[in-house]
């Protein structure tokens, strides 16, 4: 019977793949939890220090033209989801399914998070700007059974949904996401 050795890289044993886990056990992201941590808690402080402005300066429904023609602060409150998703629903029902969808997700981030490989610090980057959106939008959900919205976006007579920068967070991390995955640049 023929016995090998595993071939030991160039690298003298050290590999930027992720390292192989006990079964059921989830590797840890080569970038670490800090990363991680800044880059989400960055977007929660922007997005909950806005809001308290805007609730501490504005009146409900109250507008101030930025950009005459294309950009307004517009304080208003969206009960639903994206886009008003189920706003005339019932308030209990609608608040119980989107913190459970908040939490699963923020769980799926985490867990593709710790599988992301240092090599793919924009992927990375994105999950924590995607759980950051989702964490300030959770704590005006809990807070408020909706979340506040301003930014305000049009031309002229068309205006797109007022959105918050939680939204944002969500909206980049999604965009950096959707490019890799366009792109084949996702991990094995």
């Amino acid at each position: 019977m023929k016995t090998t050795r595993p071939e030991i890289p160039a690298s003298g044993g050290r590999s930027d793949a992720p390292t192989k886990k006990a079964a059921g056990e989830i590797p840890i992201s080569s970038m670490g939890f800090k990363p991680f941590a800044v880059i989400a808690g960055l977007v929660v402080v922007l997005d909950q220090t806005t809001k308290l402005l805007v609730l501490a300066k504005m009146p409900l429904y109250h507008s101030i033209t930025v950009i005459q023609g294309f950009f307004n602060l517009t304080h208003i409150r969206n009960p639903g989801g994206a886009f008003g998703f189920m706003a005339a629903g019932s308030q209990g029902a609608r608040n119980l399914l989107f913190v459970g969808v908040s939490v699963i997700a923020m769980g799926l981030i985490v867990y593709f998070y710790r599988s992301t490989p240092k090599t793919y610090p924009y992927l990375a980057s994105a999950l924590a700007m995607i759980f950051g959106g989702a964490v300030g939008n959770l704590i005006d959900r809990l807070r408020f059974g909706e979340v506040v919205d301003f930014l305000d976006v049009y031309v002229g007579a068309y205006h797109w949904p007022a959105f918050n920068v939680a939204d944002s967070g969500i909206t980049v991390g999604i965009t950096i996401f959707i490019a890799h995955l366009v792109l084949g640049k996702m991990p094995n």
